[in-house]
């Protein structure tokens, strides 16, 4: 996996002093740097543009995505590294091919979040109710704000049928392992609530899923799973182009953002989202009051944040 795209200047001082002892010998023409963390590469190019290259590249560039959002309120879609501005219309612009059929569509959330759980939905959406959605201005998740989602998601959970699963850390800790990765977890999990909603009998025309994995590693990772649905039309950005991958991607988010914040209030502090340099210092403090043990409740401990606070106890 490559992803590729370009940081601001005061990410990118913050960059280079994260990297400094990462950094590999050699470095390649008009790059700053190339740092190696685990099994990612990292490369920061003068021109400002930052590659990461690895199986876990989305999880490392997260990081940095993360911290755009946060201090210069710049919105970098992953998939293509292009960013995206407040009045940007692009999403309106691409053409939503799946309107013309009824659709179940399946997505997660919190799979790049160190703290939390991972929540999958799918949905089921009628063409009748297609201006209701787009009256709500339906789209990805990831391009509209959380107070947002918080104020349209009841209203889309109260009319559009849906399914939901909420995989806690406990549980995510328990399982994962390098037969059961992160993406064997969300095919399985994106299996489970598309199941539940094919069960019902609802007159639906297609299957969607966003493709996170190519279709035949997808239907592998269910080798083990006694029911399977595997009539899915897998498309790449399928949160902006079929309303009911929209309306799953917005349930997901609203589900962990409910999550988020009822974890916030046990630990009487607000827990910052993603896996950036904020949620390392989060981390390393809550250790540093209860112990290490308190984090396989509210983390994933398979991420490399794990490892850096290790280090710092």
């Amino acid at each position: 996996m490559t992803i590729v795209f370009k940081v601001s200047d005061n990410v990118k001082e913050k960059m280079i002093k994260y990297y400094n002892d990462l950094k590999r010998e050699k470095t390649p023409p008009y790059a700053i740097f190339q740092a190696q963390e685990a099994d990612t590469i990292i490369t920061l190019y003068e021109s400002g543009k930052v590659m990461f290259q690895g199986v876990c590249a989305d999880i490392d560039a997260n990081i940095w995505i993360d911290l755009e959002k946060k201090l210069n309120n710049r919105i970098i879609d992953i998939k293509n590294g292009k960013e995206k501005k407040k009045n940007d219309k692009q999403v309106e612009t691409i053409s939503r091919v799946f309107d013309k059929y009824n659709t179940i569509g399946s997505d997660e959330v919190g799979t790049g979040d160190y703290f939390g759980p991972i929540v999958v939905a799918a949905t089921f959406v009628a063409k009748e109710n297609i201006e209701f959605l787009n009256n709500l201005k339906v789209t990805d998740s990831k391009a509209l704000s959380d107070d947002y989602i918080i104020k349209i998601a009841p209203q889309i959970m109260e009319k559009i049928p849906y399914n939901a699963f909420i995989l806690n850390n406990e549980s995510y800790n328990k399982f994962y392992n390098e037969d059961l990765n992160m993406n064997k977890i969300k095919a399985i999990l994106h299996n489970k609530v598309l199941y539940n909603m094919v069960s019902k009998n609802y007159n639906y025309d297609k299957i969607v899923v966003d493709e996170f994995a190519p279709s035949y590693k997808y239907y592998s990772y269910l080798n083990d799973v006694s029911y399977k649905v595997t009539n899915i039309t897998f498309v790449q950005k399928a949160e902006s182009k079929c309303l009911s991958v929209a309306c799953a991607s917005i349930i997901c988010r609203y589900i962990f953002l409910k999550s988020m914040n009822e974890m916030s209030k046990e630990l009487g502090s607000d827990i910052p989202k993603g896996a950036g340099i904020t949620v390392d210092e989060f981390a390393k403090n809550l250790v540093k009051e209860k112990g290490f043990d308190i984090l396989n409740k509210y983390v994933k401990l398979n991420f490399k944040n794990t490892q850096k606070i290790k280090e710092f106890e």
